[in-house]
């Protein structure tokens, strides 16, 4: 069967290419003649990037998607004659032959976030055109206070074959715009299965890095996000790394970045200058390591399985932590942090970023990795359910598709 991808990628945001790479796995493993076709932001570079024989870019711009491809797929609607003629088009053809699209916008129809509601709403709409199902994987919605968000939830949302909310917040704002349709499922990443390949180059990265005098390994995730709305943040950032490594002398920190692009003027989806700055402004470098060389994905979670603790300011650097049993502490902007961890009960990990200072965050932080082994111990103990509960969508996406 064929499946169409939007909203995630494999250049930029390692959290969007998790989910890409993961529906990916675990839709095959189902569906040994599975077809994949993804509607990129990024075609040229995930061109490059992909590796999969079943995987096919095309172009999902937004200057593409929103004049060309919604035209054309109302066009498709309204004037079936002319179908054939539109089928010429890359982006018409993928929809039309597709069983299912699969919407991987990780925060979708959100209050506070309405700059990207025609994104949102042009990600599925032509599809909806076309006829063609949609699922939105595992995300976060909500709320629902501005009428302009909510109103158009109520327009667009029940349309939606199926809504996997990733958390019980999530879950309760869907369920007063479009309850039919909705159910719970853990984020789409956490399914992401770390090859032994990837596994090696990930640990062959941590070694090449690794402070061997330190006994405890401290990855730092700073966010271009967090950047734009915190004051002096990479200045807190690079306190926070002082505060903690001349509080606990054994103490190594990695700063590293959850989205890299080659492009250093190109900001969004970018942690790499964020990375380069709060390293610059720390004072003791003998116990702090920039690491930006680029790893995929999997290389980055298999990094991360080497570290004690994190702290992650990126949602998908927080599930790569939890997904490999590793304690981390949230520096938060959205309710879709804190609904995850909760699946963990794990919520004293959300730190919540209109507080942020350096002496804040370090002690939070110093009181969370004296607590390490116990939060380790919770992770262990939901994991396997929370795994489980992202691979429901495997099935549900198969279904429809088969349908």
């Amino acid at each position: 069967m064929k499946y169409v991808i939007i909203g995630s990628a494999l250049t930029g945001n390692k959290g969007a290419a998790s989910m890409l790479e993961a529906s990916i796995q675990t839709i095959t493993a189902r569906d040994s003649e599975a077809e994949f076709t993804l509607l990129s932001m990024y075609p040229d570079a995930d061109r490059e990037l992909n590796q999969y024989s079943n995987l096919k870019i095309i172009d999902g711009r937004p200057k593409t998607l929103g004049p060309i491809t919604n035209s054309l797929s109302l066009m498709y609607k309204l004037l079936p004659p002319v179908r054939p003629l539109l089928r010429r088009n890359d982006q018409v053809r993928a929809l039309a032959e597709g069983d299912v699209l699969l919407d991987q916008g990780g925060v979708t129809f959100v209050d506070g976030r309405e700059k990207f509601l025609i994104y949102n709403i042009a990600s599925i709409l032509p599809s909806l055109f076309i006829g063609q199902p949609v699922v939105k994987c595992a995300q976060a919605l909500g709320s629902f206070k501005n009428p302009i968000n909510r109103n158009l939830a109520k327009v667009f949302l029940p349309k939606v074959n199926t809504i996997f909310c990733r958390g019980e917040k999530t879950f309760e704002y869907v369920q007063g715009v479009s309850s039919s349709n909705s159910q719970l499922a853990a984020d789409y990443a956490f399914s992401l299965t770390v090859t032994s390949e990837s596994q090696e180059v990930g640990d062959a990265s941590f070694k090449d890095q690794r402070v061997d005098s330190a006994s405890i390994h401290l990855g730092v995730f700073p966010s271009q996000v967090l950047r734009d709305k915190v004051d002096n943040y990479d200045k807190i950032m690079a306190e926070t790394i002082d505060l903690l490594t001349t509080r606990y002398p054994d103490l190594a920190v990695y700063i590293l970045p959850h989205s890299q692009r080659e492009d250093p003027t190109k900001l969004h989806n970018n942690d790499n200058n964020v990375c380069e700055e709060v390293y610059s402004l720390v004072n003791d470098k003998s116990s702090a390591r920039l690491c930006t060389d680029y790893l995929s994905p999997q290389e980055m979670r298999a990094f991360i399985s080497n570290l004690d603790f994190t702290v992650a300011a990126r949602f998908h650097a927080m599930v790569s932590s939890l997904s490999t049993g590793i304690p981390t502490l949230v520096t938060t902007w959205s309710h879709k942090y804190a609904e995850v961890l909760d699946m963990f009960d794990c919520g004293e990990c959300a730190f919540v970023g209109d507080a942020l200072t350096a002496e804040a965050l370090a002690n939070s932080t110093g009181e969370l990795l004296e607590a390490r082994d116990v939060l380790k111990q919770r992770i262990s103990a939901h994991l396997p359910a929370v795994k489980e509960s992202s691979l429901r969508q495997a099935d549900e996406i198969v279904r429809i598709a088969a349908s």
